[in-house]
């Protein structure tokens, strides 16, 4: 394991390979320079990071655990599946009791905090000699929630030897993989909401955290939503709950068409900000709307942060919330098939998981090919 500081550095001479899926599911490679993959590049797998008793889960977590069941054998079928936890022989138990192929699974031993492994996991760039694992802060959503054992998660699996490349701290800097999206080409889709929070780095102003995005991750530009929310929410509005890259041209949004919906404002000011936004050639995106779910509350009453934009866009499927609303949870499935149209599209119920203010890309962290093997 390598252990390397990249802000600032030279970039290494030597182009690695980015490896893509044809249509017929081959393996087509091609050069290509340091850069952020989208979520749709090829993977090596996916991690979850398991529930527990010293969770916020502890109250209902047979019932969040059978959400993570269904969620790890979706995975297993089609991918490698890391799972970390504090009891990984309790949880592989539990895994093969429910007819999970454990040789798709990778175990990992590790204290956590709680299951967010999209806001604690490391990012990946691809690019280089070795995939470079960037391990940014995690301080639970602006110090709202305690993270000292979850930010020390992707230390720990690279000392497991789980996560395989080059180990990169950037613990300087406040960061959550579920507040950017990457089109792979050099774009970033973030909010501003999130990003300029002043409990995550609050010592920069946008254009300096925009600059640092930009070498941090080889980038061209950073599209910033300026609008958009759900109630409930406790990331500070994170883009994947919001809006989505499916594929360089197209993104994929929350739209509500209710105008009694508290909602209902500021979606329509987020689509129209996105109906401004231009790809690199000048031309406009593809905006496909996601319905937003029919309000579901918790058991005091409040309205819980359910969306459909928090898929998970695997090698083969994509994989998306349902919340017991078949008209809806079919109207998104439709919406997904027309983004990915090579692709499966498998609903999974998340009433669970928005119990915690999550869904389902918020619980998953995806590898691309060459970090787990």
């Amino acid at each position: 394991m390598g252990f390397l500081n990249l802000m600032g550095e030279t970039l290494p001479s030597e182009k690695d390979c980015q490896v893509r899926f044809g249509k017929n599911m081959s393996v087509q490679v091609e050069m290509c320079a340091p850069h952020l993959p989208a979520e749709w590049s090829l993977q090596s797998g996916i991690q979850l990071t398991w529930p527990h008793e010293e969770t916020d889960w502890a109250y209902m977590l047979d019932e969040v655990e059978a959400c993570f069941v269904e969620i790890a054998r979706a995975v297993a079928q089609r991918e490698l599946l890391l799972v970390v936890t504090p009891h990984p022989e309790r949880v592989r138990q539990r895994l093969e009791a429910e007819g999970i192929c454990m040789e798709q699974v990778r175990m990992a031993q590790c204290a956590t905090n709680d299951t967010w492994a999209r806001d604690h996991g490391a990012l990946t760039l691809l690019g280089y000699n070795t995939p470079q694992l960037l391990d940014f802060k995690f301080n639970g959503w602006g110090l709202k929630f305690a993270a000292d054992k979850d930010n020390l998660i992707n230390y720990h699996l690279m000392n497991q030897g789980l996560l395989h490349g080059t180990y990169v701290n950037r613990l300087n800097f406040v960061l959550e993989g579920g507040s950017i999206e990457s089109d792979g080409c050099g774009t970033l889709l973030t909010t501003s909401e999130c990003l300029l929070s002043l409990n995550r780095n609050g010592q920069f102003n946008r254009t300096e955290i925009e600059e640092r995005l930009r070498t941090m991750f080889h980038l061209q530009r950073v599209l910033w939503l300026d609008h958009g929310y759900l109630r409930g929410d406790d990331t500070d509005s994170h883009i994947d709950t919001l809006a989505r890259f499916c594929s360089p041209d197209t993104i994929a949004y929350v739209h509500c068409d209710d105008s009694s919906d508290e909602h209902f404002a500021s979606l329509f000011l987020m689509r129209k900000q996105l109906e401004t936004f231009r790809r690199l050639d000048g031309k406009p995106y593809r905006l496909l709307p996601l319905p937003l779910p029919r309000p579901i509350f918790d058991e005091d009453g409040s309205r819980l942060p359910a969306t459909y934009a928090n898929f998970l866009i695997m090698n083969e499927v994509v994989l998306y919330p349902t919340y017991a609303q078949p008209d809806l949870d079919a109207e998104a499935a439709q919406v997904l098939a027309e983004a990915f149209p090579d692709k499966e599209i498998v609903g999974i119920d998340c009433r669970a998981l928005i119990r915690q203010h999550g869904s389902l890309h918020c619980v998953t962290m995806q590898y691309p090919v060459g970090v787990l093997v």
